[in-house]
């Protein structure tokens, strides 16, 4: 398969809701929440986003506390960690705001626990740097925010990632296979995959195998006859083809 990034509908909701973060009227409302099912490609979007920003990106964890998590900032900035939490903080401030530097928090729904304490870090962190942070969780995640208006009014825009759309399963077929994928093909991937985009890339790897060692330069739904393409996780079992 081809080292190419797919820009599916979902990356253009993630690109207008940057604009948006960019465009806002109130400076301190510099957050930007990205929810969604696992598997919709949230992740790869906005890690391939932050390679391209050099923003910094965290992954929280069940445990952190606030200074967990400033430790962790700190330690992606190369910021000194020793003194009080109050010192660290000021110079985390002080290296993001000053250099412009985004931050994106994958995972956001561990920062929930204790009265989102960590969230209240992150909030505080925005309302003085106004630097953009891109949080990013799975679909509920967004209600659970909502319990903390102090911290929902910091949002700009919400993204919402979606399934993948038949024309995202074609031009991903396009752009990252070896081979030539027929629409049939590509209609049954989609069906198949529930526009799951970590399921999609599997099964366009799985059918680019199939053709390749066939010595073939297109393939069909008819070439693949009843394999299947896709795993059903949940039923654990493979799905089959129509």
């Amino acid at each position: 398969m081809k080292k190419t990034f797919v820009k599916t509908s979902n990356y253009e909701r993630f690109q207008e809701g940057l604009n948006a973060v960019e465009g806002r009227g109130a400076a301190e409302a510099s957050l930007l929440l990205v929810t969604g099912e696992a598997g919709f490609g949230k992740s790869e979007t906005v890690d391939r986003w932050a390679v391209q920003v050099d923003a910094r990106y965290l992954r929280a964890k069940v445990e952190w506390t606030p200074h967990y998590f400033m430790s962790e900032l700190a330690e992606a900035l190369k910021v000194d960690q020793s003194g009080r939490a109050k010192n660290m903080f000021g110079r985390i401030a002080g290296v993001v705001g000053g250099q412009n530097i985004p931050i994106v928090i994958d995972e956001v729904e561990h920062c929930l626990r204790d009265g989102a304490r960590v969230l209240e870090a992150i909030r505080d962190l925005s309302d003085l740097t106004e630097v953009t942070i891109v949080m990013v969780g799975m679909e509920q995640v967004q209600a659970r925010i909502a319990r903390y208006p102090q911290i929902a009014s910091r949002i700009a825009h919400v993204v919402n990632f979606g399934p993948a759309t038949p024309e995202d399963v074609r031009l991903a077929c396009e752009q990252l296979a070896e081979v030539k994928i027929a629409d049939d093909l590509a209609a049954e991937i989609h069906r198949q995959s529930k526009g799951r985009m970590r399921e999609v890339m599997n099964a366009i790897a799985l059918v680019e195998r199939d053709a390749l060692r066939a010595g073939a330069k297109s393939i069909s739904l008819a070439d693949m006859g009843n394999r299947p393409l896709t795993l059903d996780w949940q039923a654990r079992r493979l799905r089959p083809v129509k």
